[in-house]
C-alpha cells in the first residue's frame, strides 16, 4: 500500500511556532520580538508558566507580511534565542494537514463523528486509512472512500496483528494513531514507540468502571455522572496524560441503555476535542500531565 502524502490546503498562509523551556523573565518578548522584527503578523498567541514543574510553554501562530516565507532563514535568525534559553521549539505550517490512522473495532459511533468532522473540515486532518479487528465498520470507511484494512487480532496471532498494524504506520507515514474504540491493548513496545502521538477514548467514568460494560457497572453503583476521557495512550492501560474530559448528569431514571446513548455522544465529542488539540498543536506534555491552549 503506498501512504497517502499529507495534504496541502488552499487556506492562507500560517505558520505555528511552539516553544518549551525553563520559565524565566522575558522569553515572550524574545519570541514576539523575533517575529516582530521579521515582519511576522501574530493572530493567536497562548502560554503557561508552570510553576510546579519550572516549564514554560508558548504556542504563537503568525503569517508573512511582505516577502515569501522562508524555514531557512526563520530557522537561522531564531536559532541563537533558542540555544540561549536551552529551548526545545517546532514550526508547522497550519496549510498542510497531518495523517490520522484511525482504528476501531466494531463501535462506529467515534469513528463516524470524526470522519464527518474531518469532510466538512472542521477537523484538519488526511486519513490514510482505517484499520479494524473486524469488519463492521468497513461500510462507513468506503462511504468516506478511505482504504479499510482488517488486520484480525486474536490471543494466537495477537503478535502478528501488531507487526502489521505498525507496517500500517509506517507505510501510511501516519503522524497520530486515533483509537477510536479500537478494542484492543497495544503492547508496551508499541505504546513507548507511538509517544505522543496516539490518543485513546476512555469510554467510561471517571476513572471508575474500567473494563467490560462500564454504564452497567456505574447503573448498579447508581452514578450521577457520566463521562469519558481522552488521553494519550502509555503503557499503564487507560492511565495516560488526558488531554480532554467532559461530564454530564444522571439520575435514578437513567437505564444503561440509556446511559450507553449519552455516553456514545459524549465519547465522540470529547474524542473529537483532543484530535483537534493535537492536529492544531495546541498540546504540550508537561510531566504526566498536558498543557492543552485553547
Amino acid at each position: 500500500m503506498t501512504g497517502s502524502a499529507r495534504g496541502a490546503t488552499h487556506a492562507p498562509e500560517r505558520h505555528i511556532l511552539r516553544c518549551q523551556c525553563r520559565d524565566d523573565i522575558g522569553i515572550v518578548a524574545d519570541v514576539a520580538g523575533f517575529l516582530a522584527a521579521e515582519r511576522l503578523l501574530i493572530h493567536d498567541s497562548a502560554d503557561f508558566g508552570d510553576p510546579e514543574t519550572g516549564q514554560f510553554f508558548i504556542r504563537v501562530e503568525f503569517s508573512p507580511t511582505s516577502a515569501p516565507f522562508s524555514r531557512e532563514a526563520f530557522s537561522r535568525g531564531f536559532g541563537p534565542i533558542a540555544a540561549r534559553r536551552a529551548m526545545t521549539w517546532e514550526l508547522s505550517d497550519r496549510r498542510i494537514r497531518p495523517n490520522v490512522l484511525i482504528l476501531v473495532s466494531k463501535s462506529d459511533h467515534c469513528l463516524n463523528d470524526l470522519l464527518y468532522r474531518r469532510r466538512i473540515g472542521s477537523l484538519p486532518m488526511q486519513v490514510p486509512a482505517i484499520v479494524s479487528n473486524h469488519l463492521d465498520c468497513a461500510w462507513l470507511a468506503s462511504r468516506h472512500d478511505i482504504p479499510f484494512l482488517h488486520v484480525p487480532a486474536t490471543s494466537n496471532t495477537r503478535a502478528q496483528a501488531e507487526a502489521r498494524l505498525r507496517e500500517i504506520i509506517a507505510d501510511t507515514r501516519a503522524d497520530l494513531v486515533v483509537l477510536a474504540r479500537y478494542m484492543q491493548v497495544l503492547s508496551d513496545d508499541l505504546t513507548r514507540e507511538l509517544a505522543g502521538r496516539c490518543i485513546n477514548i476512555h469510554h467510561s467514568f471517571l476513572p471508575s468502571f474500567k473494563g467490560a460494560q462500564p454504564y452497567h457497572q456505574a447503573y448498579q453503583r447508581g452514578v450521577k455522572l457520566i463521562g469519558a476521557t481522552a488521553h494519550y495512550v502509555t503503557a499503564d492501560l487507560d492511565d495516560g496524560p488526558i488531554i480532554a474530559q467532559a461530564v454530564e448528569p444522571v439520575d435514578h431514571r437513567a437505564t444503561p441503555d440509556a446511559m450507553v446513548a449519552r455516553g456514545r455522544d459524549i465519547e465522540a465529542r470529547v474524542l473529537a476535542e483532543a484530535v483537534r488539540a493535537h492536529v492544531e498543536g495546541r498540546i504540550f506534555p508537561n510531566g504526566h500531565k498536558t498543557v492543552v491552549f485553547s
